[in-house]
């Protein structure tokens, strides 16, 4: 049976926490090449892994023979180049979150994952969950009638991260198999910002996996607490259909007070979603409650998923779950967000040309290079 080649750009933190281990474990991919900047540490990880190539430039993990697709795992300061080179050279893409620095940027790649007629996925867990697809069936199937208004509440535990205090990922992993570097949650110039950049970029993408509507302006005040990042955000959106949006989002909260909970108002039901507890409800006009089945705690946050449709989409098993274009309005909302929050000013978003894609998305499955 043919296998997925897959190669990892930036293999740090998070790809050796989930997208290593994720194509390590699916019985259609091989893990053909990582790279990291230092080579002592490239030679561990592919040692570790069962990588044949360890390298440190990209340049040279590009140039390896028979690769289909490339994750892109580094800091964000670096997703655009990385992924337009690895797209420019007919590879299908994974990038990691949030997709770049730019809508310019995002707009980019998009465009040129489909005039290519690649494969462009925006690494967000949370698109894979059994509730999250079963909310968007319904909502973009009309269950709850027009969406009137949705509200927001997101918070994390990662302060300490984005203030550079510390390296160590606050999501209650004890274990992990290498720390960030200092500097990439921390750095703006490396990060591009804080709790907008490193966790709203999550609830942006999914307002449009839900709904599959684009924002049409967005108002915007932060609060850095002393830190070079932003740590509190509040956001008012107004999506293209004039439903209205709040989102509050926060880094400073306990690991036991981490919290995700979205309230889709539409014109007929309301739909309560509780993320990081796996539960959902629906409640029709007349106050009817459908409660359904509550998820496992593995399946609360699939951190493998993203890697794992990504080998499924380039052996044409399964469509594209989590297309580039979720990335993009994603990087609508964070750029008028940060715009507005110094302006003082509503902000609409930019008119860009839109790709010549379905609504939300890209081609749905592709064949591997050398099929």
């Amino acid at each position: 049976m043919k296998k997925a080649r897959i190669g990892v750009i930036g293999a740090g933190w998070w790809a050796t926490t989930a997208h290593i281990p994720a194509i390590k474990s699916h019985p259609g991919a091989e893990l053909v090449a990582v790279q990291s900047r230092e080579q002592a540490k490239a030679d561990a990880i592919a040692r570790d892994f069962g990588a044949k190539h360890a390298c440190t430039a990209l340049e040279d993990l590009l140039a390896i023979p028979d690769l289909d697709g490339v994750i892109v795992s580094t800091t964000p300061n670096v997703h655009h180049a990385q992924a337009k080179a690895a797209l420019e050279r007919g590879f299908h893409v994974l990038v990691e979150k949030p997709m770049t620095f730019t809508v310019a940027e995002a707009q980019e790649l998009v465009e040129l994952a489909a005039q290519k007629n690649l494969q462009l996925l925006i690494s967000c867990p949370w698109h894979f969950t059994a509730h999250g697809i079963e909310a968007k069936r319904l909502i973009q199937s009309g269950a709850l009638g027009e969406i009137k208004m949705i509200s927001v509440l997101m918070t994390n535990p990662i302060d300490q991260l984005l203030r550079g205090v510390n390296t160590t990922p606050t999501h209650g992993m004890d274990n992990v198999y290498v720390e960030p570097c200092p500097g990439s949650y921390s750095d703006p110039s490396i990060a591009g910002g804080g709790q907008i950049y490193c966790q709203v970029s999550h609830a942006a993408a999914y307002l449009a996996f839900l709904t599959g509507l684009r924002a049409a302006e967005v108002f915007a005040r932060f609060d850095r607490d002393g830190s070079p990042n932003d740590i509190y955000n509040a956001l008012t959106i107004t999506l293209e259909n004039g439903a209205l949006i709040s989102l509050a989002s926060t880094a400073a909260t306990p690991l036991s007070e981490r919290n995700y909970e979205i309230r889709i108002f539409g014109a007929k039901a309301i739909l309560q979603l509780e993320l990081w507890r796996g539960t959902m409800t629906l409640i029709d006009s007349a106050g009817h409650r459908t409660a359904f089945p509550p998820l496992a705690q593995d399946a609360v946050y699939p951190s493998q998923a993203p890697a794992l449709n990504f080998v499924d989409v380039i052996l044409g098993k399964n469509p594209n779950g989590s297309p580039g274009d979720l990335g993009l309005a994603a990087m609508e909302i964070i750029e008028a967000a940060c715009e507005s929050a110094q302006t003082n000013r509503t902000e609409k978003i930019r008119e860009i040309k839109k790709a010549q894609t379905a609504k939300i998305g890209l081609p749905k499955t592709a064949v591997a290079r050398g099929a």
